[in-house]
């Protein structure tokens, strides 16, 4: 119960405290798109079976890549894709509070 209450609090729970404290005026704006980063969660589809509660995500699959996070952190720069890149980087956050709790 623990584990699926930290998880799934980091990845909508804390994309709105980013939202809300940095993006103030566009804080509905700033929180979809980062809450979009769920949609890395795709990368699932590839494994067999896609659900295994006992498997961590990092490491595992294409999208929680060790290259693939070095890429989303770098997206944290750019003012273009830093909201990508955050809701990318709070989803692999997410997913490590989650490995960590197994």
């Amino acid at each position: 119960m623990l584990q699926t209450v930290a998880h799934y609090g980091c990845h909508f729970l804390l994309p709105l405290a980013v939202a809300l404290v940095f993006y103030k005026q566009n804080w509905k704006y700033a929180y979809l798109i980062m809450v979009l980063g769920m949609l890395i969660d795709l990368d699932h589809l590839l494994a067999n079976p896609i659900f295994d509660p006992n498997r961590c995500s990092i490491g595992f699959h294409p999208l929680h890549s060790s290259f693939a996070i070095l890429f989303y952190i770098f997206l944290c720069f750019p003012k273009k894709s830093r909201l990508v890149g955050l809701g990318l980087v709070i989803h692999i956050i997410a997913d490590m509070v989650d490995c960590a709790l197994m």
